[in-house]
């Protein structure tokens, strides 16, 4: 026992050092999409990542993500169930937290999508369906596949990307009534909303981890805010 108390004291001992000389990602994992391809773009960039459904874990790290894939229902569902809401509006007001994909839908005050839901209300505006605002009725939905980023307004976030790169979008659904939050948009029949932030708060809807060279910038560039 005493063998086993000794190596759990330098554990804990380790761990307070590792975390206080290392910039740390905490990647949330609430049961929603692969997050393998995520974990590594942001260690090859130099930074430490946990994929964790931990409160303290997520407490102690200096970066939060929030990914996601699939309906937002039953997403909000997820973070409902496990009581992640009032904690991650609480955290979003200490450090910069990213959502991507679905994790930026969720970020927003309500969806549309299969029904009427309440979103975690960091961004301002409504996610509704892509398709019937879409004015050139050949283009197909989901709108997957690469598109330029158009940067509106300019930010940190953007300091390794120029205007009109390329990122890799896979979404059916997007962001409305957000103008004063939005920071890029991508032209599909209709401005999609790209990037979007409200204070330590960013949004993605495109995936940075698929987005090859410009989507690893864009995580190194919120790696450093």
């Amino acid at each position: 026992m005493k063998s086993i108390l000794r190596k759990s004291r330098a554990q804990r001992e380790f761990f307070k050092i590792y975390w206080a000389v290392n910039t740390v990602i905490a990647i949330i994992d609430y049961g929603v999409g692969n997050l393998f391809s995520l974990m590594s773009s942001i260690e090859y960039l130099g930074f430490e990542s946990c994929v964790t459904s931990s409160k303290e874990t997520i407490e102690k790290a200096d970066r939060i993500i929030l990914p996601g894939v699939g309906a937002f229902g039953d997403a909000i569902k997820k973070l409902q169930d496990t009581g992640f809401i009032p904690f991650l509006r609480e955290q979003a007001k200490e450090k910069p937290f990213l959502g991507i994909c679905l994790g930026m839908q969720l970020l927003f005050e309500t969806s549309n999508e299969y029904g009427k839901h309440k979103g975690i209300g960091l961004i301002e505006g409504d996610i509704v369906p892509l398709e019937p605002d879409i004015s050139d009725k050949n283009l197909k939905v989901p709108h997957m596949g690469w598109n330029r980023l158009d940067i509106k307004k300019d930010d940190r976030i953007f300091k390794y990307i120029s205007d009109g790169e390329y990122v890799y979008y896979v979404h059916g659904y997007y962001g409305v009534n957000c103008e004063k939050m939005t920071l890029a948009t991508s032209e599909y029949g209709v401005g999609v909303t790209g990037v979007v932030k409200n204070g330590f708060v960013y949004g993605m809807q495109f995936h940075p981890e698929k987005s090859g060279d410009t989507g690893l910038r864009l995580l190194k560039a919120f790696g450093e805010i």
